[in-house]
Order: structure tokens, then C-alpha cells, then sequence
């Protein structure tokens, strides 16, 4: 009996069902039963141009595309009939009969279809083409003499990734695919996400990086090792080399991924790889200014063998804590390393060394969130994931530039949007994503606070307040109101630069939707007001109801791969695993029991706490896994001069970063596709990356490196693998309790929390009361107030940092990613045209940027997003070190540094001469 909603029809002389909304092709593919096609790609609408699908229906006189029709109860279809077979079989020769002679060496779809049904070659003559090769791409090589105008590339360009860059032009014989309206790949606004190569089913679109290359000896599944969406990939692998990238069909990015994601691979294979441990020559003394060549480190450091590295480590930390006490030591982990790797360290740090003097890059990135989260809410995580996009009525996005940061999460937000959904983006830079919004609100930077208690203020003034939510579910309503008498939009209008008007608009909008979404980035928790940011944030929420249900929800975007796990699994100084307070005697009791030995019960040492303390002679030496303070640090001249000034520093990384250049020992580690572990995306989605290739020369993995020196320091570790780790790690954190590694390398992907192991996972959280004492989420009134350093005579631009969408983070990774590194090869500053006018220059001129810490050199760039007064600086650019300009000044609650916000100087710098 067919299943509701199914029909039943004959295919080939079988019944078959087919599914509600299915096409006879997808209906065929799930019985087993192949039919040739080459427009038709799973995940792109139906377009039916190729003809090479075509099906013979019993009493229909012409053919049918089976891409794109759908069965009816009691049809008959034939695919393979003599008649239906001949038309297979004539449209794939006509479609050879134009393929240059390279195209035909490819094992593409095309030809693999041939192959099938046994078409050899074509009796047609070639058609001569006027199309040329455009080489013009660091990424993609475009060969549209190869092309048979199937559109796949088209969609997947305009309807999965949202970016609108291919086009068709023209009519009959002279029509072809263009890239906006004529433009080479190279010159056009393509950002080299390779969707149109993943699409392309015949070689005209390929990456650069897999030509010349014969088909791949293995495959090997595993995750994205950048941004926090999660995608899975695919690693194809031929003599110990990564020559290919491939999206897979995980639950977030189905197939899509990113420039970063389909390109930045090739790093693991650099020259400059560490292969062998290093320990720093005694006539090398350390300095501030320090800088080494990367490809000869030879200079400060003198090779070594693991045991005598791993025992200098040692010797070193165990000396200053057996002299000056367990405090005396601090650790940095990483959000780029696994869970397993993350937990180990932590643990580390507070039963090796005897501190919770640990931390990691979420102090600079979502401290101010969780605390927000955690103090309102009772929990530091996403209540919703990404893909509620899809379920909802109104996104609102704001302090993220989503395309760049997170691009795969922004191609579900611009489906949405082009599907009805509003979209409403709240930044001071115009952002890409701002092209999609039904409302886009360019406010002034620093007044974050004033813009949503003003969108509050609005909604309590106006009655659209849902009082059944705030009466059950929330406490101090009363505070929080009276507090916002005074936010009014007609008098926050001055100070956030937006009519008020337009802020009634807003907040109507969102507080009258069904169902509404809001997300964040760095740009709302990179203040040293941050966390009151979030803290309005999840007020307006809160007020509303939009939060518990499908559709609704608070997502602040995560940063790094596994900022969300590395912080779940306690790489954060005041809290154990699970966010349990490493000052609440019950959590420390537990943990103990767990551990078999006594733990700190005071909170330790943040990022930038722990470089004042470095200052003041009270932490003197450090164990850093995979971090770069020497980059990502606020006020860089300050950091350095704390690592410099170290006792003790041994840094455990896979390149000599800038932070390494500081190193007493340094410990070469594995790469992200060189290692298995588990990794938490920001849609609290827990899932397994595969190693796909081994680590280079001596190179080791991290979790035996950090085991060998739990060893030498007295802890009795034996962890036969990532495994083990996350066995122990789910007898410590509840909210994983239900997940084994077992379930991890059967279902590729599961949602915590997941207390138990019959449990699926729980996307969406909150939905009848939040984990607080009460139940209830706590509403807290958000003050204004501004950056401790404003612009001025002497410094009166706003210097805004960021990412850049070809690179990530400090740029260790990415610099060194052929692809990557070609697209976006040296520093670059972003003003408003005005200002470049005004300044006398052009793009590409070389600015100098000063603040009250520092000073650098970058070449100009023209943004009209920007605000005039106002810059953007990557910080991935070792040459111009964006931190060398910020403050350390910090949240009080979350000490985060306010990177949104500095005071800088900008004028013109000499011209260097060609290298």
C-alpha cells in the first residue's frame, strides 16, 4: 500500500511509489533506477533544458523531461525504451560534438554519462566558438567552450548562494553564460564561494586547484575548520596531498560552502609548516620587536628532539610553580582545536598546573554574550539554529556582516528573503546582506544601546508587548520599564543617527511578526559595552514572546569553528565544563570526584587580565595551543611586551606565528584535516571531523602532546584517542550526556542538549521555561553609556575592525592558502569615498592610521557602506597589525576589549618602491 501522500505508477515494468512533489527522475534515483540528465541537480529548481532526461509515457506523443514531471497514479513511463534511449543517446552526441579536445579528457558528468550508455565520441561536426579561456580568477578557470547551457551554474549562483553574479545572455546560437553583464570571472562580484563549479557538469567552471591533477585515491568526510556555521566537506585526497574540496549535504550548509571553505585548504601542505620541535638558542634572547622569517626559524631556535623539547616544556612550567606558586602559570587554548582538545587542556591548566588561569579567543569574540545569556537566560547558547530561517516571518540581523563572516548562514538568510521573508539589517556599515533587506538602519557607531532600548521603548509605549509571556516566563518587567521612560525614539534619534520614524518602524515590525529572529556579531559584543548590547537584545525578545518556538529565537553568531564547543567543554577561567561556576561548591565538589584531586575554587585569569598580570610579575610562564595574542590581542605593543617578558613560554601550534616568535619551546601540531575530533557549530550541533592525511615530518597530534606533558607534570593520562576524551567528557557535561562517539560516526551531527541517549536532540530550546532557579528569564535593564576613547582633534576617525571574507582570524591559516592569499595578498583599509577625497588619494595609495597605542601602513580601498569618519581595518594582516591600534579597555562584565570602537588619525604615507 503507497504511503499517504504518495502515488503509485509503472516505471519499466515496476510499480513504484513516488512521493508527494517528486519528479519521475527523483522517483526513479530512489528505486534504483538511473536515468541520464545534466540540468538537473539536487538542490537546484528544475529547469528542463537539457533534454538528456527525457522518458517515453504510455498515450503522450512527445517525450517527457523527466526532471521535471511529475508522475501521475497508474502512469506508465519507459526509461529506457528504444525510443526514449535513441533520444538519450542522440542529445549527449550532439552535446560532445561541441566540447573542446581538454573538455573531453575530464571525467565529468558528461562524459560519464557517454560512458553509460555507450556513446562514443560525436558524428556532428564542432561548431567553431568565439569563446575564450578567462584565466582571469585566482580560483575558479573558466573555459565556456566546454559549456552546454544547462543553467545549473546560474541557479546555483542566484537561488543557493543569493549572489546574482551569472547571467545568460543573448538568443539562439549566440547565446552563452556571462558573469554580471560581460565582465571576466576575475573583474566581476564574484566571491568564490564554487557553487557554479560544484554545479557545472562538464568542466566549462573548475578550481585551479584541482587541474592537472588525476582523480583523487581516497574521500574523506569531515567539517570546515573556519567560521562557526558547521559545514560538512569533503576532503579528496591523492598521494598524501588535500587537491580537492567539496561541500557535503550536512544539516548546515546542504552542500554549500564558502571561498574559505572550497579553497583554503592548501595551507597544511606550506613550506613553512613546523615539522620538527624547536627550542630557543640561548644566544637569542627575547624581544618585543622581535620579528623571524618563518621559512628559517633557525635563526632564534635550534631543532630538538619530542623528549627533549617535551622535558625543557616541563621543566620550565614545574620550576615556576614549584618557586612562585600555582598562579604563576596561565594557558590559552583554542577555539580552532577540537572538543577533546579543548576539555584536555582546561583540565590541564587546573589539575596540572593547580589554576583556573585559562582562557581562549571567546573572551574576544562572544564573551559579553554569554554572560548576557547566562545572566538573563541561565544558558550561553543559541536558542535557535540558522536554518529556522526557513520557519520564520521577520530576520533581524544586526552588528554582523553575515556574508562575509558567516557566508553560508547569509545564503539561508537571502533564500528567506527572496522568499517573502522580511529581512531587516541593523549596522553601522552598510554590509553586503543589506542588499537583500526589505529595511536596512545605518546607525552611528557606540550607540548600540540607545538604538534597541529605543525599538524597547516602542514596544512597551505601544501596547505590543505579549503580557501572558512576561507575566509566566520573565521577571523584573516593572525595573526594566521604568528604566526605559527616558529611551524614547525621538531622543535617541540624535545620538544613533536614525529618524525615529524609522526606529517606530523597526520595532513594529518585529514585535508584531508571528514569529522573528534576531542575530548577532562582533559588532554588538566588541564594546566595552557589550554585554549591555546583548542585554537589550534579549529584553526585546523576551517582551515579545519571540523566543521557545520554532522561527524565533536569540543567535549570536558564533566566530571560530568550535567557539561554542571549546566554551561548553570550560576553556573559560570562571567556569567548569557545562558552564558550572568553578566557585560554586557543589560544581567544584563534583569535578573533584571526577578529576580525583582538589581544584582552585577562585576564577581565574582572562586574556587580557592574564597580559597586566604577565606585567606584574605575577604570571610567569605560559602553555598557548593554537592561539595568536601576538595578532588578536587589543593593543598589540602591550602584549608583546608581555610575551617577551615571560620566564617561561611554550606555544604548541603549526606554524611559527607571531606569538611563537616569543617561544621558549615550540611544538609542532596537527592540522585541522590531519586529526579526528568532535567539534560544536554555533547551532549547538555536535559533529565529527576526520583526519584525512597524516601530520608532516615530526609533527604530532595535539591530544598526545598535551597528554605528554600532563604526564611530565605529574598526571597519570592515558587516552588511547578523541574517543576516550569524549567518553569522559559526556560523564561531565550533562547536556551531552545522551551523545557517544558511536552515535557521533553513525548520524554525522547531533543537537544537544541530548541528556539522553534515546533523546534527538533539541534544536530549539526554552520552549516552556529556561534552566534558571525559578524557571523564569530574568529581563535587566541595559544603561548608556560610551567608548572610554572618542574621536577628537588629534584622532577624529572611528576605526572599526573585522574580518575579511577571503581570510580568518590572525591570518595564520589563510595567508598561507594559495587561493586565499592571491585573492586578498596584503593590508588593505576601507574608508568612505569622501574621505578618501578629502585626504587627496586614490585607492590603492598607501594611508598611514595612528592611534594613541601605535601605527601602521595599509593600502586605501573605496567603501560607500562605510559612514564618512568612519574605517575598516582587517586584522589578519601580520604587516599591519590592526591591534596595534586598539585599546584594551574592557567590558566589566564579560572583559571583552571594545575592538568596535578606537579613536585613529589618518594620513597619507610615502609610496614604497616596487619590491
Amino acid at each position: 500500500m503507497a504511503e499517504p501522500g504518495s502515488i503509485e505508477f509503472m516505471l519499466d515494468g515496476q510499480a513504484v511509489e513516488a512521493q508527494s512533489g517528486e519528479s519521475i527522475l527523483q522517483a526513479a534515483a530512489r528505486h534504483g533506477v538511473a536515468i541520464p540528465h545534466l540540468c538537473h541537480k539536487e538542490g537546484l529548481e528544475p529547469d528542463g533544458n537539457c533534454r538528456a532526461c527525457v522518458v517515453e509515457v504510455d498515450d503522450e506523443r512527445v517525450l517527457a523531461a523527466s526532471c521535471c514531471r511529475q508522475p501521475t497514479a497508474g502512469m506508465n513511463v519507459r526509461s529506457s525504451s528504444e525510443r526514449a534511449r535513441h533520444s538519450q543517446k542522440l542529445v549527449l552526441e550532439l552535446l560532445n560534438a561541441d566540447r573542446p579536445e581538454e573538455a573531453l579528457l575530464r571525467d565529468d558528468e558528461l562524459r560519464r554519462w557517454s560512458r553509460e550508455l555507450a556513446v562514443d565520441g560525436s558524428r556532428f561536426p564542432r561548431a567553431e566558438s568565439a569563446v575564450t579561456a578567462d584565466p582571469s580568477h585566482p580560483a575558479i578557470a573558466v573555459r565556456l567552450d566546454a559549456c552546454i547551457h544547462c543553467t545549473r551554474c546560474l541557479r546555483a549562483c542566484r537561488d543557493v548562494q543569493g549572489n546574482d553574479v551569472i547571467g545568460f545572455a543573448r538568443r539562439g546560437a549566440a547565446s552563452r553564460i556571462v558573469f554580471d553583464q560581460g565582465a571576466e570571472l576575475g573583474s566581476s562580484s564574484c566571491v568564490g564561494c564554487g557553487e557554479c563549479v560544484q554545479a557545472c557538469p562538464t568542466g566549462a567552471l573548475v578550481s585551479k586547484q584541482g587541474l592537472g591533477t588525476t582523480s583523487p585515491e581516497r574521500s574523506v568526510d569531515s567539517l570546515c575548520p573556519y567560521c562557526g556555521v558547521g559545514c560538512q566537506l569533503t576532503f579528496h585526497v591523492r598521494d598524501e596531498r588535500i587537491v580537492e574540496v567539496t561541500g557535503r549535504d550536512g544539516p548546515a550548509n546542504l552542500g554549500r560552502l564558502c571561498v574559505k571553505g572550497r579553497y583554503g585548504f592548501d595551507y597544511v601542505h606550506h613550506r613553512q609548516r613546523l615539522t620538527r620541535p624547536l627550542i630557543r638558542r640561548d644566544d637569542a634572547p627575547k624581544s618585543a620587536t622581535a620579528t623571524i622569517d618563518p621559512n628559517d626559524p633557525s635563526a632564534v631556535f635550534r631543532e630538538a628532539t619530542w623528549d627533549e623539547a617535551l622535558d625543557v616544556a616541563t621543566d620550565g612550567l614545574r620550576r615556576l610553580i614549584d618557586t612562585h606558586g600555582p598562579k604563576a602559570l596561565a594557558g590559552f587554548g583554542s577555539a580552532k582545536g577540537s572538543n577533546e582538545e579543548a576539555y584536555l587542556f582546561q583540565k590541564l591548566v587546573r589539575t596540572g598546573f593547580g589554576s583556573n588561569n585559562v582562557d581562549h579567543c571567546t573572551r574576544l569574540c562572544h564573551a559579553s554574550s554569554v554572560v548576557a545569556l547566562l545572566q538573563m537566560i541561565g544558558s550561553g547558547a543559541v536558542s535557535n539554529p540558522v536554518a529556522d530561517v526557513a520557519e520564520t516571518d521577520l530576520i533581524m540581523v544586526i552588528g554582523s556582516n553575515t556574508t562575509v563572516n558567516h557566508p553560508v548562514a547569509a545564503t539561508f538568510m537571502k533564500n528567506a528573503a527572496r522568499a517573502g521573508t522580511t529581512l531587516i539589517v541593523l549596522d553601522p556599515r552598510r554590509t553586503p546582506l543589506a542588499r537583500q533587506a526589505d529595511l536596512f538602519v545605518q546607525f552611528q557607531p557606540d550607540s548600540d544601546v540607545a538604538l534597541i532600548n529605543a525599538l524597547l521603548h516602542v514596544i512597551i509605549e505601544e501596547g505590543l508587548v505579549d503580557r501572558d509571556f512576561v507575566e509566566h516566563r520573565t521577571t523584573g518587567f516593572n525595573d526594566l520599564q521604568a528604566h526605559l521612560a527616558e529611551f524614547s525614539p525621538e531622543a535617541m534619534a540624535p545620538i544613533c543617527g536614525v529618524p525615529a520614524a524609522t526606529l517606530r518602524e523597526v520595532a513594529r515590525r518585529y514585535a508584531t511578526s508571528d514569529r522573528a529572529m534576531i542575530f548577532w556579531g562582533m559588532g554588538i559584543s566588541q564594546h566595552v559595552h557589550g554585554t549591555d548590547n546583548a542585554r537589550a537584545l534579549i529584553s526585546l525578545a523576551l517582551i515579545t514572546g519571540q523566543i521557545g518556538r520554532s522561527g524565533t529565537g536569540l543567535h549570536p553568531l558564533r566566530g571560530q569553528n568550535n567557539v561554542q564547543g571549546a566554551s561548553d567543554a570550560g576553556l573559560i577561567p570562571m567556569v567548569f565544563p557545562d558552564y558550572r561556576r568553578v566557585d560554586d561548591p557543589e560544581a567544584r565538589a563534583d569535578f573533584e570526584a571526577l578529576w580525583g584531586q582538589s581544584l582552585d575554587p577562585n576564577p581565574g585569569l582572562t586574556v587580557v587580565e592574564t597580559m597586566d598580570a604577565i606585567h606584574a610579575d605575577t604570571v610567569r610562564g605560559m602553555y598557548i595551543l593554537g592561539e595568536n595574542p601576538a595578532m588578536s590581542d587589543p593593543d598589540l605593543g602591550h602584549v608583546r611586551e608581555a610575551l617577551a617578558h615571560l620566564e617561561h613560554l611554550v606555544v604548541q601550534d603549526i606554524f611559527l606565528t607571531e606569538t611563537a616568535f616569543h617561544a621558549d619551546v615550540v611544538l609542532p601540531a596537527s592540522a585541522f584535516p590531519e586529526k579526528t575530533g568532535s567539534f560544536t557549530n554555533t547551532d549547538r550541533r555536535v559533529q565529527l571531523g576526520r583526519q584525512a592525511i597524516d601530520p608532516p615530518g615530526e609533527a604530532r597530534q595535539d591530544l598526545w602532546i598535551i597528554q605528554q606533558i600532563a604526564r611530565r607534570l605529574g598526571l597519570d593520562w592515558d587516552y588511547d584517542g578523541p574517543d576516550a576524551v569524549f567518553t569522559e567528557m559526556a560523564r561531565a557535561m550533562p547536556s551531552i550526556a545522551g551523545i557517544d562517539w558511536a552515535r557521533l560516526e553513525r548520524d554525522g551531527a547531533v543537537t544537544y542538549p541530548c541528556p539522553t541517549p534515546d533523546d534527538p536532540g533539541q534544536p530549539v530550546i526554552f520552549t516552556d521555561d529556561f534552566p534558571t532557579a525559578d524557571g523564569k528569564a530574568r529581563l535587566v535593564p541595559a544603561p548608556l553609556r560610551s567608548a572610554p576613547e572618542l574621536p577628537d582633534l588629534d584622532y577624529p576617525f572611528v576605526l572599526i575592525t573585522g574580518r575579511l571574507l577571503e581570510h580568518w582570524h590572525t591570518g595564520a591559516m589563510t595567508r598561507r592558502a594559495t587561493t586565499l592569499d592571491a585573492l586578498e595578498p596584503g593590508p588593505v583599509v576601507s574608508l568612505h569615498p569622501d574621505d578618501l577625497a578629502a585626504l587627496g588619494v586614490e585607492a590603492d595609495s598607501p594611508l598611514r592610521l595612528r592611534s594613541r597605542r601605535g601605527t601602521l601602513v595599509a593600502n586605501a580601498r573605496v567603501d560607500d557602506g562605510l559612514q564618512p569618519g568612519q574605517v575598516f581595518l582587517p586584522f589578519c594582516f601580520a604587516e599591519a597589525a590592526a591591534n596595534l591600534l586598539t585599546s584594551a579597555a574592557l567590558d566589566p562584565d564579560a572583559k571583552i576589549p571594545g575592538f568596535k570602537y578606537t579613536a585613529v588619525a589618518v594620513t597619507t604615507a610615502p609610496q614604497e618602491p616596487p619590491a
